[in-house]
């Protein structure tokens, strides 16, 4: 979601930031090779890669990249992107990732930005491979010229872009087989997740919170298609005049609107809960309020369409539960 300056939206500010770099540090020049912990053992490493499958030449962003061999030293400058690594037995590969990575534990720790992506302290790492969500400051060519392949991960708009990053990622590192089976297994684990929810007797609605001034996101995104998969209506849908996918709420049309569910993805960054949530002028007459309907997310599984969505998912699917069961 790198794309975020161009497009000049308030609210994909707000989810690019989510998405990649949130608030934290960015002033590479505080980045210390030293600060870096070998990535070589703990889960998700794996085995080593397919060397004989390189050459490879894959999708990056639309555009082509060939990798001449497997590479040894990766960095990823995208939280999603690191997750896949590791999903698909890469991690041993990975030297570096951006500050803003924070899963699995044992994924190194840098300050690197993603938002802002510093070429020179990139490059001190000497990778073979870089991996990130957005062309951010011309990265890419800048990097190209010292003659480091870099595969883009735009963010996915459908849970098929997901899968596809995948075996993008796992063409790109040497670890396809690993890639197919984790992309086979989510679409699986999604499935069942929803084959089993019960459809509730009546239509639910809800409101995904980006942040408490009420940035939301819609049915187009890919947050929309989690909730889309148990036929949930988006009470947002009609306030997106730009087709943006992320518009602002006021909170009359909020309360006007009164949806069943209300999802919290700035629980944890933005402190919000069902508390909070009641505490807001008008609030405590809404259904979701009135019903525990308030649902606190998980801001980095919220806003990731990695390997973990399926945790996602099934946060969904027991919010449907409970809220159908109410409602029968």
């Amino acid at each position: 979601m790198r794309s975020v300056p161009l497009l000049r939206s308030a609210a994909v500010l707000l989810f690019g930031a989510l998405v990649l770099t949130g608030c934290g540090d960015s002033d590479d020049s505080k980045d210390d090779k030293t600060q870096g912990t070998p990535a070589a053992s703990g889960a998700g490493t794996g085995s080593g890669p397919d060397a004989k499958a390189f050459p490879v030449t894959v999708d990056s962003g639309g555009a082509k990249v060939t990798i001449p061999a497997a590479p040894k030293k990766i960095v990823s400058l995208a939280p999603t992107a690191t997750e896949m690594l590791y999903a698909i037995g890469a991690g041993g590969q990975v030297t570096a990732v951006d500050d803003q990575s924070n899963f699995p534990a044992n994924a190194p720790k840098t300050k690197l930005s993603g938002f802002k992506p510093n070429v020179e302290a990139i490059s001190n790492y000497t990778p073979d491979l870089v991996v990130t969500t957005d062309d951010a400051d011309g990265v890419v060519a800048a990097l190209n010229k010292l003659r480091i392949p870099v595969v883009l991960t735009p963010a996915a708009k459908t849970f098929d872009d997901s899968y596809a990053q995948l075996n993008t990622l796992g063409a790109a590192t040497g670890h396809s087989r690993e890639a197919g089976e984790v992309a086979t297994k989510m679409r699986a684990d999604i499935a069942a997740v929803v084959a089993a929810t019960p459809k509730p007797a009546k239509p639910l609605t809800y409101f995904h919170e980006l942040d408490n001034t009420l940035f939301t996101s819609t049915s187009k995104t890919f947050i929309g298609q989690v909730y889309a998969q148990f036929g949930l209506k988006n009470i947002a849908d009609e306030a997106d005049k730009s087709g943006s996918g992320y518009p602002q709420l006021s909170a009359e049309a909020l309360v006007q609107a009164d949806p069943d569910l209300i999802f919290l993805a700035d629980a944890k960054g933005g402190g919000q809960s069902a508390e909070t949530v009641a505490k807001r002028p008008g609030w405590d007459r809404l259904k979701a309020v009135r019903g525990g309907g308030v649902v606190a997310l998980d801001d980095d599984i919220a806003s990731r369409w990695g390997p973990r969505v399926v945790e996602l998912v099934r946060a969904v699917a027991d919010a449907v539960t409970k809220a159908g069961a109410a409602k029968s």
